[in-house]
This record gives C-alpha cells, structure tokens and sequence, in this order.
C-alpha cells in the first residue's frame, strides 16, 4: 500500500480509458491456473508492461505491476474460498491491496453480498474493473492508502501477499489486528515471504500455487492462508 512509487515521483493523472487500453495492449485475457472459470488480463512477461507503467504515469523506477499477474498469496486464498464458500456468502468483503482483483472477484462468484477492492495503484482500479467484468460480477474500488485509517464495517477482510517489504507489513498487521478485533473474520494469503508474522497468524490451509517465473524464483509455490484471531 505504501512505497509503491520511487521517493519524489508523483503519478501523472491518466483517463481511466487510457488505463485500460494500456492493459489490453500488454496483457491478454487467460484462464487462472487452479481456478475454476476465472480469467485475468495478465501479463506473460515483467519488462515491456513496467516499461509502459512508466511512460504512462510519467515516473521512473516504478514500482512492480501488481496487477498484471496472479500471485501465490492471493491465488491461495481464491482457492480456500473456492473450497469454503461459506467463508464469505451472503457478506461484505474487502480486499485490501487487490493488485488484480482476483480475491474479490472470487468472493463475488462464491456468494459475497459485496466486494470492495482497495489499492493506491491507478492502473489497478482499471485492471479490476475489466477482470470483474471478464468474470461476470461487480466489484467496487477504493483508490488511497486506507492503513492510517479505521478499519470499515465489513464482515471479511482478504489479505493477500501483503507482506513483501517491511514497511508495509509493520502498518498491514495492526491494521488487521484492528479489523478482526471490530469483528471481521481476517483471511491471510501469503508463501512465507521475509516479513511474514507468521507466529501472529493462525494458519488455516495451504496451496501448491502456480505463479511465473517472471517475478518468482520457482513456478510452483507452496502458499498458505492464515486468519487473526478475532478480539487480537
């Protein structure tokens, strides 16, 4: 949520139009491995798609296009909830730095009420309205840093591969601390990255996860889906 751009930078405004044709020259359309009929615009290589990030935002050294690949953590947890509907039907969730979408969309095809995807980056507002679209569903997007904010009064929070910089993780958990002591069930994606605080999680499942080789160091990660415990 936070570091994404280099120190100094600041995002030129780009039409929401031009988002999504900068999208759908770099990404194509293609199934999700592992999940039943979901389909992402996703990028089959790192280097021309962040090149364009670039050039669109007017930044340099900008920061990895979260939203133009599924990654381990968010891929387990779309699979828990596709294994445990049960998890999310009927309630409001939210999907904190969405990236793509993917949990929130899952949500949404499982039986969530409502999804709310959240991310500061503005080429991912446009990435997950063309995925929730290409999946048949509505989702509905929040675009700023919510970390130094309460919580919202949602019944289910998904957090997937938030946990990659230091930074960031030391803001992510007491926020989710916060979240489950309101009384929203907290669900963890993660494949054990450094700032992972494993020992303040409770683990739940875990996934053999096809990711890519282009921003990991093996296709295949063993990831796991953790919750907080409620009143943490």
């Amino acid at each position: 949520m936070t570091t994404r751009h280099g120190i100094g930078d600041v995002p030129r405004r780009v039409p929401l139009s031009h988002r999504r044709a900068l999208i759908g020259r770099h990404t194509r359309l293609q199934p999700v491995e592992g999940l039943a009929e979901i389909r992402l615009h996703l990028a089959d290589e790192a280097a021309p798609v962040w090149r364009a990030t670039e050039a669109a935002l007017g930044i340099t050294a900008a920061p990895i296009p979260f939203w133009a690949f599924a990654w381990a953590g968010g891929l387990a947890i779309a699979r828990f909830l596709e294994e445990h509907p049960d998890e999310v039907e009927g309630r409001r969730v939210l999907d904190l730095a969405t990236g793509s979408g993917l949990c929130a969309i899952v949500a949404m095809r499982v039986g969530a009420a409502s999804a709310t995807a959240i991310d500061i980056d503005p080429l991912a507002e446009a990435a997950v309205a063309l995925n929730a679209r290409a999946n048949g569903v509505r989702v509905g997007f929040v675009r700023r840093d919510v970390l130094d904010e309460g919580p919202p009064d949602v019944d289910v929070v998904l957090a997937g591969d938030t946990w990659y910089e230091g930074p960031l993780a030391e803001r992510v958990l007491p926020w989710l601390r916060r979240a489950a002591a309101n009384g929203s069930r907290v669900l963890v994606g993660d494949p054990g990255r450094r700032f992972l605080p494993a020992a303040d999680l409770i683990p739940l499942a875990a996934f053999d996860v096809d990711t890519t080789t282009q921003l990991e160091d093996r296709a295949v990660l063993r990831a796991r889906v953790f919750t907080v415990a409620p009143g943490a």
